[in-house]
């Protein structure tokens, strides 16, 4: 398995953006508010993915009291970690894209609420983004030392 390509995951989010800018020009009106439980929910999971990736690396590096790591787990934190960086990429865009769409309502009560938390949720997808690669990352075999042959 290949590790995650920021330049792909950058791609989606602007894809997906554009995509949701030209489905909400026409049809924001009927579209109901962004639920701004989107933002701790997201975070959560953000908070879940760092934490778990923090405990995989220290069993792999088999630190004191921890028990080694089953390989087969790892990998499949690590297809999750992929996974999820990709999810929250499209979800980033989803939500940058609905930010987007009503930069020119502002003045406006519920196109402003849309903002805030489109806002804050496109915030906390990149913190997940970010976690999701860590754990991606924390799920690497260390290698040899430059010493060893």
């Amino acid at each position: 398995m290949k590790p995650s390509n920021p330049g792909v995951l950058v791609g989606l989010v602007v894809v997906f953006a554009v995509i949701t800018w030209g489905l909400l020009r026409q049809s924001y009106s009927v579209v109901p508010t962004l639920p701004w439980t989107a933002v701790p929910t997201v975070l959560l999971l953000a908070l879940g993915e760092a934490y778990t990736g923090w405990l995989t690396r220290a069993r792999i590096l088999r630190r004191p009291d921890t028990k080694p790591v089953e390989p087969l787990a790892v990998a499949r934190l690590a297809a999750l970690a992929q996974a999820t960086a990709y999810a929250g990429a499209a979800f980033a865009g989803v939500f940058a894209g609905f930010v987007l769409r009503v930069l020119d309502l502002l003045d406006l009560d519920k196109p402003r609420q849309d903002a805030i938390v489109g806002g804050g949720s496109f915030v906390a997808c990149v913190i997940l983004i970010c976690a999701a690669l860590f754990l991606e990352h924390c799920c690497r075999v260390p290698g040899k030392p430059n010493g060893e042959s």
